[in-house]
């Protein structure tokens, strides 16, 4: 059960309603009622802010293709082992051409199959950073090469912005969207 209640107009601040009035128009004038942006709402300025870089990444300039960009975060969602990001992004990850074995080994903690040199790039990136929270000149290298600098700041920001999503879904207990994808293990 979520630790917060469902954010509303009349409970933000007056200096953060206009915010709110954006974010839910938006969203086609829903408030969210789960998920990081149900969070955010409570200080609608933080989920104004984040929308940018949310629609900059996802949509309107990067230049990573689908597949880099969902396995970039699901990579995120299972090293944070969050639920809410690995249900609405696993489906969507396979949908832009990650197979079922690379998904299915990532959710298990198993053995990953072969990968081509994006998602290897991708996923040593994305794990040498959660696990140690550093990057090693040879994973920063490879993630360089594979993406150009624009790419790899991209790629680096994705993870980044999907890490802030996780803190909030996790610590606020938001409960994951309905899904086919099986739960994470954890």
């Amino acid at each position: 059960m979520p630790r917060f209640p469902i954010a509303s107009r009349g409970k933000v601040p007056q200096d953060q309603v206009d915010a709110f009035d954006a974010v839910v128009s938006v969203r086609s004038g829903v408030v969210p009622e789960f998920g990081p942006v149900a969070v955010q709402l409570h200080v609608p300025e933080i989920a104004q802010r984040g929308e940018a870089l949310r629609a900059y990444l996802r949509s309107d300039g990067s230049t990573l293709p689908d597949n880099v960009a969902e396995l970039a975060m699901i990579t995120t969602a299972r090293e944070l082992d969050c639920q809410f990001i690995w249900h609405a992004h696993a489906a969507a990850g396979r949908r832009a051409g990650l197979s079922d074995a690379l998904v299915d080994a990532l959710r298990d903690k198993q053995e990953l199959p072969a990968l081509s040199s994006a998602e290897s790039a991708v996923i040593n990136y994305g794990r040498e950073f959660f696990r140690t929270r550093r990057v090693s000149q040879t994973t920063f290298d490879a993630a360089l090469d594979e993406f150009g600098a624009r790419g790899l700041v991209e790629l680096t920001n994705l993870m980044g912005y999907y890490s802030v999503l996780a803190f909030n879904i996790n610590a606020f207990e938001q409960l994951p969207p309905p899904s086919d994808e099986p739960f994470l293990p954890v």
